[in-house]
């Protein structure tokens, strides 16, 4: 068997030859990737259903990219107002 100083691998050997497995993701690290890709899908949607919204309302381009940077902020409204 190799001496501790010929290897520079610290953590447990689990046979002659064995990479040592990577370790696995962070919880932490896990739980903000999906929220980041939840987040950019209900932004996109968001705006999209704003946008649809705003066009079959005023059939004006100028207010759907307005509405569609208001997002849900729009959908909200016109949600509650309907």
């Amino acid at each position: 068997m190799a001496n501790s100083s010929d290897t520079p691998y610290s953590g447990p050997i689990f046979g002659e030859g064995a990479a040592p497995s990577p370790p696995p993701p962070t919880y932490q690290g896990v739980v903000m990737s999906k929220t980041r890709e939840a987040a950019r899908a209900g932004v996109t949607m968001g705006s999209a259903l704003a946008i649809a919204i705003s066009w079959s309302i005023h059939k004006s381009i100028l207010w759907a990219i307005v509405h569609g940077f208001l997002s849900w902020l729009y959908v909200i409204y016109y949600a509650v107002t309907r």
